[in-house]
């Protein structure tokens, strides 16, 4: 993170990376080791994640960086108005990988 709390390059390219792979649990990891106001915007519940961007600019990085990865297309699920994203995490196995 910056000095005002947002992501950096590096960071993003990271979390590029990691959601390219077939490691769910380290992409998500990342993700709320990133994400602004993570007790509320981040929500992990079972299968299901959400992401609530809160108008932060920071975490709206996080969702156009992981647009287009592996991540996005094996698990999105819906994106509504207002920067709220939901993902299905049903794929998970118990060492952390997505079923391809």
């Amino acid at each position: 993170m910056d000095e005002n709390g947002y992501p950096t390059e590096e960071e993003l390219k990271e979390l590029t990376y990691l959601a390219n792979l077939p490691k769910c649990r380290d992409t998500i990891k990342r993700i709320e080791e990133l994400w602004a106001y993570n007790g509320w915007g981040f929500v992990l519940v079972d299968s299901e994640l959400e992401l609530h961007a809160g108008g932060w600019s920071g975490n709206e990085d996080i969702i156009r960086t992981l647009f287009g990865t592996l991540f996005w297309a094996m698990c999105w699920k819906k994106s509504e108005r207002g920067g709220h994203h939901y993902f299905e995490l049903d794929g998970r196995e118990k060492d952390g990988k997505c079923r391809l």
